[in-house]
């Protein structure tokens, strides 16, 4: 059963149609990009996916006991995310919000969750450093840990590596292909870098304002759309 499917869903935005007719299908265990140029409607989609923006026309199911509160999301960085005066320790737990419900304080299974994530991405010794003042990559990393405590199934990743130097970039694509692999959570990431996309992900969907493509990452390197964007043929 998938964990998300869309069945001829069309999204507005600002009284405009960004996306139409869409179809897709996200299982356990996939590592899906999103790709396609600005305004294709990627983020937008992100948004419905979360429960963020309502679907003008048809559906978003959620199967395999996924929930919507249960999709651990990593959101494009703005700069107050940056600035964010809390300690590493403190980001991280915040992952657990969704999951506290009605309870005033984290419990100790809360806690022993986000250490055990900071463990998974290699940052339990920034534990009591302040969030603003790391790096880019490290930034990263611990809003990463943040989305992991959120969730057992599906990350949401919107544009994580924008404005990461290509190491640190690599080295983040890696480690998103790592979890997917090791710990079988579902990864839909969305991303500019369709020639990244096709080297780590398994599936690719690919938007301009309706799918192109959706399918294997490998049967997207031979579709025709795959060949016009990866530089195999020119645009016509």
């Amino acid at each position: 059963m998938a964990l998300i499917k869309c069945e001829n869903v069309s999204i507005g935005y600002e009284g405009q149609t960004v996306v139409r007719n869409l179809n897709f299908e996200i299982h356990s265990g996939d590592y899906l990009c999103i790709v396609g140029e600005n305004g294709s409607g990627k983020s937008t989609l992100v948004k419905s996916l979360l429960g963020l923006k309502s679907v003008e026309k048809g559906r978003i199911l959620y199967g395999d006991g996924l929930r919507q509160n249960e999709i651990g999301y990593l959101p494009q960085q703005t700069d107050s995310q940056k600035d964010f005066p809390a300690s590493v320790y403190e980001v991280v737990l915040s992952g657990r919000l969704n999951s506290r419900g009605i309870r005033p304080f984290y419990t100790q299974a809360d806690k022993k969750q986000a250490w055990e994530k900071m463990d998974m991405l290699g940052i339990r010794d920034l534990a009591r450093q302040c969030f603003r003042d790391l790096s880019g990559g490290q930034k990263q990393r611990v809003l990463l840990a943040r989305a992991l405590c959120a969730t057992k199934t599906l990350l949401l990743l919107d544009e994580p590596v924008t404005g990461l130097d290509p190491i640190v970039t690599a080295e983040f694509y890696q480690l998103i292909r790592k979890i997917n692999r090791e710990s079988g959570i579902a990864v839909v990431m969305v991303s500019h870098d369709i020639e990244s996309a096709v080297q780590y992900a398994s599936h690719i969907l690919h938007l301009q304002e309706t799918a192109l493509f959706f399918g294997t990452a490998k049967e997207y390197e031979h579709s025709r759309v795959g060949r016009t964007f990866l530089g195999g043929e020119q645009h016509v």
